[in-house]
């Protein structure tokens, strides 16, 4: 049977200590045993006397801060999980902890759904196998790193290299507004540097000013991504694509998909098969079974409606409600829904909508 993990949790403050000693303790499902400590000296002594799974350090204490102890503790135990948990929202000592190798940077949470948050990541770095990804002995994979980023509402540019191959995502107070890689850009950039496995990044200071090219949301990205990629790969691969650095060619639709999440607004896209009724793809959604159906449904009804009243085929259907607007149209062998922001004007969605057919068409 295997061993509990163990986490050293550092910090001057003894109520802090207290409090989350018990939390990490009794509430985390691998059951971990929490040691603690409220100085560095005190830290870095315990780290030597015995082996430790993680060290949870936070930035400001005296004599001895909490980079000294994160820098010590790299060159000393490479293996160990590093997390830096802070209540000073400084971007200076953000990025000096993930230049030392931290695993997560955390400002200490303010809120219950905060502390879920930080719990189950925690949980999942302790659990997390050593697989390869992205800054050296730590196993971390840029999903990882961009979920950590947007979830703290950071703003910052993420330059990542793969190999001589380097890509950047900027993101601003927790949204993914645009990327960098070669000559793509915006979602076509993101889905290239995300079909990357292993690497360095660093983060920079972000240009406050950026436009924003990427509208969806990063959970929105990091699904359509993922989908995009197993679409691809899913393809026989010709003579022409054995480049490691370069990510299977994706598909049409994922293509197209990918095109249409730039276009502001639209909170997601479904396209579903008139023939091939098996057929969905699709981006902002997590679940698209059951909007695939209503789709057809609704469809059907006014195609039926339409030749009772003797109007002619269904060009489109626009409905709204307070959290959203749906459209839902055929484009060919092709049945459409989107979503689009319940702001949208009606002017703003039959031009929008102009727009989603004629890249579909094209």
């Amino acid at each position: 049977m295997a061993a509990s993990p163990k986490i050293l949790l550092v910090d001057d403050d003894q109520a802090f200590l207290d409090l989350y000693e018990e939390m990490l303790s009794r509430h985390l499902p691998s059951i971990p045993e929490v040691r603690t400590a409220s100085s560095g000296a005190r830290a870095l002594a315990l780290l030597d006397s015995e082996p430790f799974t993680m060290l949870c350090v936070d930035l400001n204490m005296p004599k001895m801060d909490g980079l000294q102890v994160l820098s010590i503790a790299r060159r000393k135990y490479p293996q160990l999980r590093l997390v830096a948990l802070t209540a000073m929202r400084d971007e200076q000592f953000r990025t000096r902890a993930y230049a030392l190798g931290v695993d997560q940077y955390w400002i200490k949470p303010e809120s219950d759904h905060e502390i879920g948050l930080f719990m189950e990541s925690i949980e999942s770095l302790l659990t997390h196998e050593n697989q390869g990804g992205f800054r050296g002995v730590q196993s971390k994979s840029l999903v990882d790193i961009i979920q950590l980023e947007c979830l703290s509402q950071s703003s910052t540019l993420l330059k990542i290299t793969n190999g001589h191959a380097e890509g950047r995502i900027w993101i601003h107070q927790g949204e993914v507004i645009d990327a960098e890689a070669g000559e793509l850009t915006a979602e076509s950039a993101f889905q290239r540097i995300l079909s990357w496995k292993a690497g360095n990044f660093e983060l920079l200071p972000t240009d406050p000013n950026r436009t924003r090219t990427i509208f969806t949301s990063y959970q929105g990205l990091l699904l359509n991504t993922a989908q995009a990629i197993d679409e691809a790969t899913s393809q026989p691969l010709s003579d022409s694509h054995v480049d490691g650095n370069a990510p299977p060619p994706p598909s049409r639709c994922a293509s197209v998909l990918a095109d249409l999440s730039q276009l502001e607004g639209i909170e997601f896209v479904l396209a579903i098969g008139t023939e091939d009724k098996r057929r969905q793809e699709y981006w902002g959604l997590e679940n698209a079974a059951p909007l695939a159906e209503w789709t057809r449904e609704a469809l059907e009804s006014f195609g039926a409606l339409g030749e009772r009243l003797r109007v002619g085929a269904v060009q489109q259907i626009v409905g709204s409600s307070l959290h959203r607007k749906i459209t839902v149209a055929p484009a060919g062998d092709t049945l459409l829904c989107v979503g689009f922001a319940s702001s949208f004007s009606p002017d703003q969605l039959r031009d929008t909508m102009k727009d989603i057919l004629s890249k579909w068409a094209s």
